[in-house]
């Protein structure tokens, strides 16, 4: 049988919102979601370019760079240089076009044309990287 719950919720305030407790709006934890995305994004795409030299990644590195820039409000992300993981291309390529995924999704639900443009281009390439031809050549 059901029994109605008696108690108030634990998980509610009596008093409403606390003003001494900072809160954020869904859009700046959305922006804050995205530039996480994207970052992480950056640091495959560094690791790429060091595996690999190629002026697509070397563009698309400093686009991320800015858009992360943007949504962080301030300068472009701190970079690592010459790291190399032993990650086979695939396998970056793989975890790259995730996290442009995750990027995408976020950008669209924010509304933000730059960032879901640039996300779903780097789907894109990371996607006909993916291909058994691409693979093969390397």
């Amino acid at each position: 049988m059901y029994e109605p719950i008696r108690a108030k919720s634990v998980h509610s305030t009596v008093d409403g919102p606390n003003p001494d407790f900072p809160h954020r709006s869904r859009e700046e934890e959305l922006d804050i979601q995205l530039a996480g995305h994207l970052a992480a994004l950056l640091a495959v795409t560094d690791e790429l370019r060091a595996t690999q030299a190629s002026a697509d990644l070397d563009t698309a590195a400093e686009r991320l760079a800015e858009q992360v820039g943007r949504l962080r409000g301030g300068p472009a992300p701190a970079r690592a240089s010459g790291t190399r993981r032993e990650r086979s291309a695939a396998a970056l390529h793989r975890r790259a076009h995730a996290l442009a995924g995750r990027a995408l999704v976020v950008a669209a639900s924010r509304a933000d044309t730059a960032a879901a443009i640039l996300a779903a281009e780097r789907m894109d390439a990371h996607t006909a990287a993916l291909e058994p031809r691409a693979l093969a050549s390397r």
